[in-house]
C-alpha cells in the first residue's frame, strides 16, 4: 500500500513517526513462522503423442529365454540408458577378459580429457617398457612420439597393447600407478568381482573380471563419453611412425568384425588369448535403444558372431525405451515468510523406462506432487516435490523436483525496511 500524494502533503512528522511505530509493533506481534500449508497434488496427464517414462523395466528370468542359449561360458545383455539386465548366463563368474580390459583403459583416458588434464593434441613419448609389449600391437618404438588422439585410435581400432601401456604411463606416470586407478574406478562403478593387473589384457595371474562388471564399465564409457564411437566404429585408418629410420605409415584395421556383420553395431571391444578364448563387449544402437552384449570364453570366432547376433536380436525384439526429457516448464511455488514471494523449481533430470513385456506405454500418466506453498528458508537444490509416473495404477518411477535458487527467511529487519518503504513510498 502506498500513501497518496495529497495525503503525504498534509502529513506531519509526528504522524509519520506514530505510524512507523505502529508498523514496527505489528511486525513484532505477528509471528514469523506459520503452519505449513497442506500438500496439494497437481496432476499433469501425458498425451499419446508425448514420451513419458519411468526408471527401469523388469528383466525376464534367464530360464525363460526361449531359444537364446549362448555358447559362451558367460554372457549378459544390458540396456545402456537404464542399465537394465535383459539376459544373463553365469554373469558373475570370474574369467580372463583379454583385451576387453582396454575398455577401462579407454574410460580413464577419456576422463582425463574431460578433466582437461591433457588434450587430444598432446604428445606421448613411448618408453622401453611400452614398446616391449607383445601380442596385438602397432610396433611403437622407444622414444617415438604420437598424439593422444592417435594413441586412442591405436587402442580402439587395432587393440594395441603398446599404445595402451604408453597411454597408461602418460596418464599416471607408470603402468602400476595406472592399474591402481583402474581398480579404484572399478570399485567406484560397483564392479565387485574385478581385479586388474595390467592395462592391456595380456595374461597375468589374478587378472580377472565378469560379464556383469564388463557391462558396467562399458555402459560408463559409452554413456559418459559417447565420442568413443567415433573411434571404435572406424574400420580402417593409419598412423605415421617417425623414428630414427625415417617416416613410415602403418595401417590400422578394426579387430571388431561384428561392425561389418550386424547392421546396428557401433562398438566396442574384442579380446582373445589362448586361455581367455574369444571375448567381446559389443554395442549396437537401433532407434532410441542401445544394447551392450558381453560374451566371455566363446570357443571360436563363428560362435561369438552367431551369439552376438542372437543376443542383439533378442534384446531389440523384447525392449522398448520410452523417454521423458522433462523439458516442460514448471510453475513457481509461492513462498511463505521469505525475502522473495515465489520459488523457481526444476526437474532433477529426465526419465527413462525400459519395457520388456510388450505393454502399451501410451497410457503412462505423469503427476506432479508439489506443495501449495513452501516455507522459507529454502536452499538451491532442496527437494520440494516429485514427478511420479504410473501405468494402470502401478508406479513406474519418479523424478525429484528441486529448488532452483536459495530464498532466505524474512527477519525483523526485513519487515522493518519493508514497512518503511510502504510508509514513505
Amino acid at each position: 500500500m502506498h500513501l497518496n500524494h495529497d495525503f503525504k502533503k498534509y502529513l506531519n512528522k509526528s504522524l509519520l513517526t506514530s505510524l512507523l511505530c505502529y508498523a514496527i509493533i505489528f511486525c513484532m506481534i505477528v509471528p514469523v513462522y506459520a503452519a505449513v500449508t497442506p500438500k496439494a497434488i497437481i496432476k499433469y496427464e501425458t498425451t499419446a503423442d508425448e514420451n513419458a517414462a519411468g526408471t527401469s523395466g523388469s528383466a525376464p528370468d534367464s530360464n525363460a529365454s526361449g531359444s537364446l542359449i549362448p555358447s559362451a561360458r558367460s554372457a549378459l545383455i544390458m540396456e545402456a540408458k537404464t542399465g537394465t539386465v535383459i539376459f544373463e548366463k553365469n554373469a558373475d563368474e570370474r574369467l580372463r577378459p583379454a583385451s576387453v580390459t582396454k575398455i577401462m583403459t579407454l574410460l580413464l583416458i577419456f576422463e582425463g580429457l574431460e578433466k582437461k588434464q591433457y588434450t587430444l593434441d598432446d604428445i606421448v613419448t613411448v618408453s622401453e617398457h611400452a614398446a616391449s609389449m607383445g601380442g596385438s600391437q602397432v610396433y611403437l618404438e622407444p622414444g617415438e612420439t604420437q598424439t593422444v588422439n592417435d594413441m586412442i585410435k591405436c587402442i580402439s581400432i587395432a587393440s594395441a597393447n603398446d599404445a595402451s601401456v604408453a597411454m597408461a604411463e602418460f596418464v599416471a606416470g607408470s603402468e602400476p600407478a595406472f592399474v591402481e586407478q583402474m581398480n579404484a574406478k572399478a570399485r567406484e562403478l560397483g564392479m565387485q568381482n574385478t581385479t586388474f593387473v595390467n592395462c592391456c589384457g595380456l595374461e597375468a595371474e589374478g587378472h580377472l573380471t565378469t560379464a556383469r562388471d564388463i557391462a558396467l564399465m562399458s555402459r560408463e564409457l559409452i554413456t559418459r563419453h559417447p565420442q568413443i564411437h567415433d573411434y571404435c566404429t572406424v574400420w580402417q585408418d593409419s598412423i605415421t611412425h617417425e623414428t630414427r629410420r625415417g617416416s613410415s605409415e602403418f595401417g590400422l584395421t578394426n579387430t571388431n568384425k561384428f561392425l561389418k556383420q550386424y547392421t546396428y553395431a557401433n562398438g566396442l571391444k574384442t579380446g582373445y588369448t589362448s586361455l581367455a578364448k574369444y571375448c567381446i563387449s559389443a554395442t549396437a544402437a537401433k532407434d532410441s535403444l542401445e544394447l551392450i552384449t558381453v560374451l566371455m570364453a566363446e570357443p571360436d570366432i563363428k560362435s561369438r558372431v552367431k551369439d552376438l547376433q542372437s543376443c542383439m536380436d533378442y534384446g531389440f525384439s523384447r525392449c522398448k525405451l520410452y523417454e521423458d526429457k522433462n523439458e516442460d516448464p514448471l510453475p513457481p511455488l509461492p513462498v511463505s515468510h521469505g525475502k522473495t514471494d515465489t520459488l523457481p523449481i526444476t526437474y532433477d533430470g529426465g526419465m527413462e523406462y525400459l519395457d520388456t513385456e510388450g505393454r502399451d506405454l501410451s497410457a503412462v500418466e505423469k503427476a506432479l506432487s508439489l506443495p501449495e506453498s513452501i516455507e522459507a528458508p529454502v536452499h538451491e537444490g532442496d527437494i520440494v516435490g516429485e514427478a511420479v509416473y504410473t501405468l494402470n495404477g502401478t508406479v513406474l518411477g519418479s523424478v525429484s523436483i528441486r529448488a532452483a535458487q536459495t530464498i532466505e527467511q524474512a527477519d525483523y529487519k526485513y519487515y522493518f525496511l519493508k514497512a518503511a518503504r510502504l510508509l514513505f513510498g
